[in-house]
């Protein structure tokens, strides 16, 4: 799993990555045991066809957004020619896989708009005039056109022809396919189908989380028993600050530069030192609080209406004008997120925080629904996505709705709060992903999405997740892409509402980790979101289901804002569509989300009580007492 995207956090959580796995589709309905039984090579041969199921998703997606485009555009050219040259420019420049713009008929006296990216070689020049010829003399008859992409061996491009409603005329459009070859990366990283790289300036070694014990990872099917991390780092919490003369007899032991730090909490680097050195000096010399690697994380991608004092006085409808949403949204309807939009479509005053990889913020769709973040990685830069996990997982979220673009979030006014805490390998050290969750508890966030994860347990990531739970926050973690029973983390903490993945049959994704430690379960299957560059994608992963709980738990803190955060994960547990044996088991926690029943429900619950189920009390161990960490 990959964990494929303030104040405290522990170092063993280091490997946090935005990277949770996509789930995958064998093409026929499983049950969760069928799924656990799989064979390695059918457990490699399952996510390879998911992979190819998601790319053949995004290019639907792609040519539905492009015929949409070009539609828009046979309207637009009713404005002068100098009106409709801005409009196209404007338009490339926004969407940059939008080549070429080519006028035919009455608007012939207008001259193709090309980007100055756009610059193909002698033969796919050749292919291109084959297929515009075809597209000239299908407007001609007053009939669209699209091309299949080309050059076959290497698909960069396809063409498309829209006339407008008069018939005489249209636009032909050239677009890039790059989408396509971003995907295909991204999901092989996601759904671990290549092993972590050893890149940047970290090496990076693999280990048993168990018992430390070097292993190679060479399949996604060993990525179970595999957790990564810095091979010359130590996360070291102390019971107090050091003072600098202490600080000072480190730097020199070890001939280290001078370490990172949050409160007691300190990353030290050595290039002469590996790990287990590191972590033999500071326990003899120092007697720490804990020692421990410095991990990554990776990614992991009704009727009635009850009256429930909304701040959003929009028109509600049951189906959102958005273009892509009744051919390919699948996700929403399933959860009764729909039906649930009667009862509350979200409070702008609710922030989801999405700790991940940042997110597009010059995305279309977006706009108006991002928060000022913050780029643990980079800190004088924007969290601006460099690797697209986090702007799909946002637009899960919130996605502008009924604004005849792209998608439909879940919620229509919460606000997102992108923090950056993974870099542009899709992957993060605990360090920075308990830096960005203490950031966001402190920014005043109430939800937080972890859309990623690893297998070895970080006590200076757990103390971040504490905080954040004891400051009230519904901290919501993806489960991981490796069919495991295997806990992963952060999932498994007791304070987190951990999410595992189904796909549109209600059968557990072939790739989604199970076991007793499971709540609940969400769409995890090709659901398209937003994609940088003004694209939308579709991604299978635990990464994708994350998501859909943290907007169901925005929604019920703009339903009923009193309610506790143990409640609010109470909700969300009891209100699910049953799936599996009767009641809780380890293929589907408790269920299915069902968006609509927890609403009703919260919006019933005006006195809170504590409604925390029994069989999991045990995992709190006081935590509900606990007082917020100074």
């Amino acid at each position: 799993m990959t964990i494929k995207k303030g104040s405290i956090i522990g170092l063993s959580a280091a490997l946090l990555a935005a990277c949770l796995l996509p789930a995958c589709n064998s093409g026929t309905a499983r049950s969760g045991r069928d799924v656990e039984q799989s064979k390695p090579k059918t457990e490699q041969h399952l996510k390879h066809n998911m992979l190819k199921q998601d790319i053949t998703a995004t290019e639907r997606l792609a040519r539905r957004d492009a015929r949409q485009h070009l539609a828009d555009l046979t309207l637009r050219y009713n404005l002068s020619p100098k009106e409709a040259d801005q409009y196209v420019k404007k338009l490339q420049k926004n969407h940059s896989h939008l080549l070429s713009i080519v006028p035919v008929g009455s608007y012939s006296g207008k001259s193709a708009i090309k980007s100055s990216g756009f610059k193909p070689s002698p033969a796919e020049e050749k292919e291109l005039g084959t297929y515009m010829r075809f597209a000239k003399k299908s407007l001609q008859r007053g009939k669209k056109y699209e091309s299949p992409s080309f050059p076959e061996n290497d698909p960069r491009y396809f063409i498309m022809a829209q006339p407008d409603e008069s018939k005489r005329r249209g636009i032909i459009g050239v677009f890039s396919t790059s989408i396509l070859k971003s995907v295909e990366n991204h999901q092989r990283k996601n759904l671990r189908l290549i092993p972590y790289p050893k890149e940047g300036r970290y090496n990076v070694e693999s280990a048993h989380p168990d018992t430390m014990r070097d292993i190679t990872v060479k399949t996604g099917h060993d990525n179970e028993n595999a957790s990564h991390f810095y091979e010359n780092e130590v996360v070291v919490t102390f019971n107090q600050p050091l003072n600098g003369a202490d600080l000072r007899r480190i730097e020199k032991d070890l001939g280290c530069k001078p370490a990172q730090m949050i409160r007691n909490t300190y990353i030290f680097h050595s290039d002469h030192k590996n790990t287990k050195e590191l972590s033999a000096y500071f326990k003899q010399k120092w007697h720490p609080l804990y020692v421990e690697p410095h991990y990554l994380y990776l990614t992991n991608e009704a009727d009635d209406d009850y009256g429930i004092g909304l701040d959003d006085t929009r028109d509600v409808t049951e189906v959102p004008n958005d273009a892509l949403f009744s051919d390919y949204q699948w996700n929403l309807p399933i959860t009764n997120t729909n039906q649930g939009w009667k009862l509350s479509t979200g409070a702008s005053d609710v922030i989801v925080a999405v700790v991940d990889t940042g997110v597009d913020l010059d995305h279309p769709d977006l706009q108006g629904r991002l928060l000022p973040g913050y780029n643990v990685v980079s800190p004088n830069d924007k969290p601006m996505d460099d690797v697209g996990h986090g702007t799909h997982v946002a637009g899960i979220i919130a996605a502008n709705v009924n604004n005849r673009e792209g998608i439909a979030g879940m919620t229509w006014s919460t606000k997102i709060l992108p923090v950056k805490a993974l870099d542009s390998s899709g992957s993060g050290t605990t360090y920075s992903v308990a830096q960005g969750i203490i950031w966001a508890v402190d920014q005043g966030a109430k939800v937080i999405n972890l859309s990623l994860g690893n297998y070895a347990e970080a006590q200076f990531l757990h103390d971040a997740i504490k905080y954040a739970f004891d400051h009230d926050a519904v901290v919501i973690a993806a489960t991981g892409n490796d069919n495991t029973e295997r806990p992963g983390y952060p999932a498994a903490y007791p304070e987190v509402l951990s999410v595992s993945a189904t796909d549109s049959n209600l059968k557990r994704a072939s790739f989604s980790n199970f076991g007793d430690y499971i709540d609940v379960m969400a769409p995890g299957e090709s659901i398209a979101s937003t994609y940088p560059g003004n694209q939308y994608a579709a991604l299978s992963g635990t990464s994708m289901a994350s998501p859909h709980v943290a907007a169901l738990a925005a929604l019920i803190r703009s339903v009923n804002p009193d309610l506790k955060n143990t409640e609010v994960m109470d909700i969300i547990r009891k209100n699910v569509k049953d799936l599996g044996t009767a009641g809780r088991d380890k293929y589907f926690g408790y269920g299915q989300i069902n968006v609509y029943a927890a609403l009703q429900a919260a919006g019933n619950n005006r006195s809170p009580i504590q409604l925390w189920p029994q069989n999991v009390e045990h995992k709190l161990n006081g935590l509900l007492e606990r007082q917020p960490a100074k």
